[in-house]
């Protein structure tokens, strides 16, 4: 396996990233692998709190013979560009042009690229995948199927029934109503113009990547999608809801499998308890659980090896 430097432009700006490729191999296939929303660099990882769903995904396809992509988003690791200014579409055009760059290189099958994304990353490769007909085919973790600001709401519903104790006294005694909270937090972003402010409760809010965000209904996307598409969705999930792999199964037309994993969270961790925000530095701590790679490269080697296309296939556990 080598893992090598890579420079690519978006928007006039050097994005930085890492290709992984199988040692000694030629024109492999190959993962362009985008990550989940905050400010996480190509591992999926941001300090003190190590994702890295990309940096072991990467590692594991590689022993397969599968080269991947990873990249570092604007103003994050070794990119250029500012953060707190990026929007949605921004790391869409970003993600394309992670993708145009590896049509040209020289190790890539040309024929043979996969888009992966992990939570905004599988709103991000929905949306690229739709402008990609050629693209070899999709897997979605953790991915929605609605619109955002719906699938927001329902994440605010989540995490309040989630908290557990000095955290759920304190809503208690203070009487915070999270879901109200968060409702009138999302109108001042959607009346705001600026691309970011600060707030009292969560620091800096990035207002153009939300305002984007929430006005984005994944579902005419998925039905353009032309190839194969993987999704994969725990069922502790509390921040995307595992229900839309059903309506993913509505909207696609493509080859769909599909599968909601029990006791497996957002952060594709299995999880004995609640799952909810309180477990998460716990949760990081642990291994991906097995059956989100396992279940990849098994969805891979198929397509890959395909002439004719899988099955479409619904795992609904």
């Amino acid at each position: 396996m080598i893992d090598r430097d890579v420079v690519f432009t978006s928007a006039g700006l050097h994005l930085s990233g890492s290709l992984t490729d199988p040692e000694g191999s030629d024109r492999s296939p190959c993962v362009l692998m985008v990550t989940g929303s905050g400010r996480v660099d190509r591992n999926e990882n941001q300090k003190k709190f190590p994702i890295n769903v990309m940096g072991r995904l990467a590692g594991l396809l590689a022993q397969r013979g599968i080269a991947s992509l990873r990249y570092d988003k604007r103003g994050v690791g070794a990119s250029e560009g500012v953060f707190w200014g990026t929007g949605f579409y921004d790391n869409v055009l970003d993600a394309s042009a992670a993708l145009a760059f590896l049509r040209t290189h020289e190790r890539i099958a040309h024929d043979k690229i996969f888009l992966l994304g992990h939570s905004e990353g599988a709103y991000i490769v929905t949306r690229v995948a739709a402008e990609a007909p050629d693209a070899a085919g999709v897997v979605l973790l953790s991915g929605g199927a609605r619109l955002g600001e719906e699938e927001l709401r329902w994440q605010a519903e989540q995490v309040a029934g989630s908290l557990t104790g000095v955290n759920a006294w304190l809503v208690k005694l203070l009487r915070i109503d999270i879901v109200k909270a968060q409702k009138k937090q999302l109108e001042k972003i959607k009346r705001s113009d600026k691309d970011w402010y600060r707030t009292q409760l969560v620091g800096k809010v990035n207002a153009k990547w939300m305002r984007e965000f929430l006005s984005y209904d994944p579902a005419d996307d998925l039905s353009r999608i032309e190839g194969p598409v993987l999704a994969i969705t725990g069922s502790k999930d509390i921040q995307v809801d595992p229900g839309n792999l059903e309506r993913m199964a509505g909207l696609v037309t493509a080859p769909f499998e599909s599968h909601v994993l029990p006791d497996v969270t957002h952060l594709l961790r299995s999880e004995a308890g609640p799952g909810g925000l309180s477990t998460y530095k716990k949760q990081v701590q642990k291994a991906i659980d097995p059956r989100v790679p396992d279940l990849i490269i098994a969805w891979l080697e198929r397509q890959i090896g395909s002439t004719t296309g899988p099955q479409p296939q619904h795992g609904f556990e």
